[in-house]
């Protein structure tokens, strides 16, 4: 007999271990607070408030993927309508630091290296929010509360009560 454990089996490629979503977490919340403690000085980061909206890590945990969304990125009227690139790019500039700070805030073995992308899915959640307004698509999703699908075969609706047959006297 073999004293050898047997081994887990391996993971499916784009898999994400529990140990990564825990760190990915950990990692988001320390770095939330390290943006809010230290201020950059940055003049693509004056008065901009970024939420960091999800964090990818390695399965070594070693790199990390910041995506984030400058408050107002969606409103057209917003000061960082239009900046939101020079946004990511000085973020980006300022990783080592914020790494640096980060570092301070976790307990991990190796604080990842941090790589900041935008984040599409709230574009992505409005152009699907204004799919689902259009009258034509409205029209084939909305059901009239009047409308059944127990409709007899010549087309007319069968009545029935809410609590179902009732007694005559």
């Amino acid at each position: 007999m073999s004293n050898r454990k047997p081994r887990k089996p391996a993971a499916k490629a784009g898999t994400v271990s529990q140990r990564q979503l825990r760190a990915s977490e950990m990692i988001r919340h320390a770095l939330v607070e390290v943006m809010r403690e230290n201020e950059i000085r940055d003049p693509a980061l004056v008065g901009v408030s970024v939420t960091v909206t999800e964090v990818r890590l390695s399965p070594d945990l070693k790199h990390a993927t910041c995506f984030v969304e400058p408050l107002g990125a969606g409103v057209e009227t917003a000061p960082v309508a239009g900046h939101i690139d020079e946004i990511v790019k000085a973020l980006n500039a300022h990783a080592k630091f914020l790494r640096g700070a980060l570092g301070r805030h976790i307990e991990m073995r190796f604080t990842p290296d941090l790589r900041f992308r935008h984040d599409e899915s709230f574009a992505a959640a409005e152009r699907l929010n204004r799919l689902l307004d259009d009258p034509r698509v409205r029209a084939d999703v909305y059901v009239s509360p009047f409308q059944d699908d127990d409709a007899d075969e010549d087309g007319s609706q069968a009545k029935r009560g809410a609590a179902g047959p009732t007694e005559e006297s």
